[in-house]
């Protein structure tokens, strides 16, 4: 049973959930940061021409999941425990994200936000690309987790997947006291940002994205000779990952979609959720990713205004085709 997802305050602990083990207050994976809502704009095309107004006809919605609520929602899906640690605000954007984990059966320990929960908007064209505009003022610079709830819930779980969000960087001393495995996002990292580097530094599995990166596997080696990490691995949508796993660089293909492209929001949180099943399951990196790119290329098929992950059975019957 997992731990009520209402808001605790700030001296709140790692909650009653038990892990699959059977062990009180167990989690496969605790996720930190990256929770909070997106408004989705169907928009005519990407770039947005300059107009005075346009009519949207798909409508405009509001709906919870960021980077962390996604990667939380992907592994639940997959049949691993989690746990997901966050600020949240006592406003509307708060409540969906409450919602969204208490709907789908994810421990969640919030610390309250002064400032409001996190929320951006997404402008997805016809071709299912996205843009998004991300509101940054929803925090303070002097933000930090608990120290005990977040020292609690990392001893009681196997490995923690770190979002960049404020105030992420902060917490990586203590997970990585606590022994726990630790991966993180680095999204569209342009291989200098220094506000990346202490992620890039700390995880043993980093994602990133090949979107602003200049030399790809020359930031891939960077990021493992200056830091932890044992597997790099960066995507680029349709044109598939690339692996990097005992010092070799490996080209990962696409997965096809099992259905229209819609909306990319999300694939990424998808691969790395797979992937990390992949790992904990105990799989080779090569078949982890193999599981990343089919999740991602089926989060591409589910529209922005839902929140839906590939299913474990599902996953596993698609990569069996793949092994043959």
């Amino acid at each position: 049973m997992h731990a009520d997802s209402g808001n605790h305050d700030s001296s709140a602990g790692a909650g009653t959930a038990a892990g699959r083990s059977g062990d009180p207050g167990a989690f496969d994976v605790l996720v930190l940061g990256g929770a909070g809502v997106d408004t989705i704009v169907h928009v005519p095309e990407l770039p947005l021409p300059y107009a005075d107004s346009y009519m949207i006809d798909g409508g405009i919605r509001a709906r919870a999941g960021q980077t962390g609520d996604f990667v939380a929602l992907g592994l639940t899906a997959l049949g691993l425990d989690v746990h997901h640690l966050d600020f949240l605000g006592d406003d509307p954007e708060g409540d969906l994200v409450r919602a969204l984990h208490r709907d789908k059966g994810i421990a969640l320990t919030t610390v309250p936000q002064p400032a409001g929960t996190k929320r951006a908007v997404n402008l997805v064209g016809p071709d299912g690309r996205r843009l998004s505009l991300y509101d940054n003022s929803r925090g303070r610079p002097d933000d930090r987790f608990p120290a005990n709830t977040l020292r609690a819930l990392a001893a009681a779980s196997r490995h923690a997947h770190v979002s960049i969000t404020h105030p992420c960087a902060e917490a990586l001393p203590v997970l990585r006291e606590a022994g726990v495995g630790i991966s993180t996002d680095l999204h569209n990292w342009d291989g200098e940002n220094p506000y990346h580097e202490a992620f890039a530094r700390e995880a043993d599995v980093v994602f990133v994205s090949v979107a602003a990166l200049a030399d790809p596997e020359a930031t891939m080696r960077r990021i493992a000779e200056r830091g932890r990490a044992e597997v790099v691995v960066a995507t680029a949508g349709a044109k598939g990952a690339r692996l990097l796993a005992d010092g070799e660089i490996t080209h990962v293909p696409a997965a096809v979609p099992p259905g229209p492209v819609v909306d990319s929001n999300g694939a990424g949180d998808a691969f790395a959720a797979a992937f990390l099943f992949g790992r904990l399951s105990g799989e080779p990196p090569l078949r982890c990713a193999e599981f990343g790119a089919l999740a991602g290329a089926y989060a591409c098929t589910v529209p922005a205004t839902e929140s839906a992950a590939l299913p474990r059975d599902a996953l596993l019957a698609r990569a069996a085709v793949i092994g043959r």
